[in-house]
Order: C-alpha cells, then structure tokens, then sequence
C-alpha cells in the first residue's frame, strides 16, 4: 500500500490441515516444555470460556488505542488465520469487541491473541470463541492509524512472524514457526508418554518413586 503511515503484506500461507488437527490435540504446556521453556505468551487472559486455540497468524502493529488496521486485517483474512496484534501492551482502549469478533467468526477466524483490550466479554464467552487479551476495557478505539498488517510482531515479548502457528489453551498461549512443527509434534508426544508413566507410578502409593529420584539424586538428596 502507498500511503506513507501502513504498511500491508499479503495474507500468510495457512498451515496444513494435517498440523492443525494434530495440534488440536496437544496441551500447551508440552508444547512449552519443547520449546525449552524460553518462548510463549503468559501475559494475556483468557476472554472465552474452553475452546482450543490453533490456527496460523495474520498479525497487526498498530498504534495503542487505535484499530484501523484491524478493520482492513479481518478483510484479508482466510478461514483458519488467528488475528494476532500487538497494540503495545495498552489496556485504556479496546481494540476489539462483539462486532469485529462475530464479523471475524463468518469469515472463519480461528480466533484472537491481542496484546491490548478487549470489550464485550460476555459476547465472547457465550459464544466460546477464542480470545486472549492483555485487559478488559469498555473505552472504545480510535480509527486513524498508522500500522502494518503481516510483519513481525512482539506480544507479551514473545516474538510472532506472519504464518506462524499459534497454540491456546487454558494454560496460555505459544507461537512457532510452521517449519518446527512436526518435530514439535513428535516431542510433545514423547512428553505425554513419560507424563502418563509417572501417572501409573503414582498410583501405586509408594513413597520412593523413579521420577523424583531423577530428580533429587544428582543433587545427593
């Protein structure tokens, strides 16, 4: 785009069928464990009620207040994106509220991660549809811009490219690049696996136990 205060790429390659639906059935946290604890977004609450998060981001890098370009994002955007902004962490005004939010659900959104407010929270949880936000505001936002749709963002410090898949559940939020996906997959599976040997460990009611002598004992205790 021309006009010297946006900057607008295309829409980012959505992920795999296959991806996502075999994401859809990993935690987060074994996700985080995977990526060495080091990335992940833990700031934001969660606005909805249960439903899991999956999908590809389309980001937003607006100014604090203001949600110009968002309008113009949820044109763009193509069944599967997670509209993904980075309002600068500013929680006075809402970014998003009921209308973008059912505007997003026809046009098959899988769902927003927003680094700013968020408003009409009871729309969101009743229709269970998936929102994390930095705050709750009932002060509208501003529409003059600037902003730049489809660039590298920062949400919560975490570092989110355009097409990277983005994970939600209870716990919190993790984005990655789509490339890492399948070993992330297999890794996290490998976690589930060790998760449910400690599981059947721990019902046998014994005190002395494998996994915390793991633990303990390189430290002599």
């Amino acid at each position: 785009m021309s006009h010297p205060s946006f900057i607008i790429h295309p829409a980012p390659a959505l992920a795999p069928h296959a991806l996502v639906a075999a994401l859809e059935g990993i935690v987060v946290s074994h996700l985080s464990d995977n990526l060495q604890r080091l990335s992940g977004i833990t700031g934001l609450q969660r606005i909805h009620r249960t439903r899991k998060l999956v999908g590809t981001a389309f980001t937003v890098k607006t100014r604090p207040g203001d949600n110009l370009l968002i309008y113009k994002a949820l044109m763009m955007m193509q069944p599967g994106h997670v509209l993904v902004v980075d309002g600068g962490g500013q929680g006075s005004n809402a970014l998003v509220g009921e209308l973008i939010m059912l505007y997003a659900q026809q046009r098959g959104c899988a769902g927003f991660v927003l680094d700013c407010a968020v408003r009409d929270t009871a729309a969101f949880a009743q229709a269970d549809f998936p929102c994390y936000a930095r705050a709750v505001s009932h002060r509208g936002p501003y529409k003059n811009g600037p902003g730049q749709i489809n660039v590298p963002v920062s949400i919560d410090g975490q570092v989110v490219q355009p097409g990277d898949l983005v994970v939600g559940d209870e716990d919190g939020v993790v984005a990655f690049a789509q490339d890492q996906a399948e070993a992330l997959i297999a890794a996290a599976g490998q976690t589930a696996a060790i998760e449910d040997g400690i599981r059947a460990e721990i019902a046998n009611g014994r005190v002395e136990q494998a996994w915390l002598d793991k633990v303990l004992k390189p430290f002599g205790l």
